[in-house]
């Protein structure tokens, strides 16, 4: 699809927005999670299955919890629970991680994108709509900018077959899209450095699903079966999201 070729609609004010979403849903769309259902895994913003570590410098808004493992803060910021407040319910949200990991995997692709490596703002990726895109391996963006254009239920579903890593990586989202109607089911490993990504990542592997982000943000959750370290980066959940209501404002 040729960007030039997409006309993206103005930011509107903060009411008409609010108003948009509310009357979407009273029209019987259902919401995107309620269509990719994350289950316990969802009051999560960060879940590490063997360890989560979080640095100083890193602000965390929402819950964050690890099961089996231990929970590491050396002065990272946090705005919701921790260890071991919530390590109940991270024993339930590991369970529903593999589960949601499953079903992702098992959604059929619209799309197959065959290109490993993307370096600087590619034309051929372009504005992508709502659907599933499918990298048969892993997938490197560096210094690129990926727009996401659609409405507030749309959900956009990408499968990584094996690493995902992204330097100065962005994730725009256009029209009314939403960060956390966007899926990142990944085979292996996920590094993210100085990157704005949006979207659920669920690095469900169970050798080698780990997330590790250095520098930059996620808006979104960040939900490991291996590992979740945190260096001078920032994860804003989906709880903190919701509650702006403005969508093209994450």
């Amino acid at each position: 699809m040729n960007r030039s070729a997409i006309s993206i609609k103005p930011i509107r004010k903060f009411v008409p927005i609010c108003i948009l979403g509310i009357v979407a849903l009273s029209g019987g769309v259902s919401p995107a999670w309620a269509q990719v259902s994350l289950g316990a895994a969802s009051e999560f913003s960060i879940l590490g299955g063997t360890n989560v570590t979080c640095t100083s410098g890193s602000v965390v808004t929402g819950d964050i919890g690890v099961y089996p493992g231990s929970f590491t803060n050396t002065g990272c910021t946090m705005a919701g629970g921790s260890p071991p407040a919530t390590n109940a319910a991270a024993a339930l949200a590991q369970a529903d991680l593999l589960r949601a990991y499953s079903a992702l995997q098992s959604r059929p692709c619209t799309q197959t994108i065959s290109t490993a490596a993307f370096t600087g703002n590619v034309p051929a990726l372009g504005p992508l709509a709502p659907g599933v895109y499918c990298f048969p391996a892993g997938v490197t963006f560096t210094n690129t900018t990926l727009t996401l254009i659609g409405p507030s239920n749309g959900i956009w579903i990408f499968k990584v077959g094996a690493a995902l890593t992204g330097t100065n990586f962005s994730v725009v989202m256009a029209d009314h899209g939403r960060p956390c109607n966007v899926f990142w089911s990944v085979g292996a490993g996920v590094t993210m450095t100085t990157s704005a990504l949006k979207g659920n990542i669920l690095a469900g592997n169970a050798t080698d699903g780990a997330i590790t982000l250095t520098g930059g943000s996620v808006a979104g959750r960040a939900l490991a079966k291996v590992a979740v370290t945190v260096t001078g980066a920032s994860v804003i959940g989906c709880d903190a999201l919701a509650g702006k209501c403005q969508q093209n404002a994450y």
